[in-house]
């Protein structure tokens, strides 16, 4: 039977900038919403609460976009050298690289 290597999209980094970008619009709306001015017209309203919200945007965004630190390069076989031992045999080649999800 076929075994699975399941790997997620998202590695910690992903999911901890996910969460600050989550707590940066709660904030942001939050933030709109407690305005005492009429309409909401006054700076939390028209200026602090946006800024916020386009910052958690911004924030999801590299959150998505961001490689995860699981997707680092595959660590490398160590070599042998003919120049440290003479009768070593050759290095084996690494495997190939395969993909981590595939379309089925």
């Amino acid at each position: 039977m076929e075994q699975r290597n399941t790997r997620f999209a998202f590695g910690p980094r992903n999911y901890r900038l996910m969460f600050i970008g989550l707590a940066l619009l709660a904030a942001g709306f939050i933030t709109m919403s407690l305005d005492t001015a009429d309409y909401g017209e006054g700076f939390l309203g028209l200026t602090l609460g946006p800024i916020l919200l386009a910052l958690g945007f911004t924030v999801e965004f590299f959150a998505i976009m961001a490689k995860s630190s699981s997707d680092a390069a595959a660590p490398t076989q160590p070599t042998n050298t003919s120049t440290t031992t003479p009768n070593a045999a050759p290095a084996t080649p690494a495997e190939p690289v395969r993909p981590t999800f595939q379309r089925r």
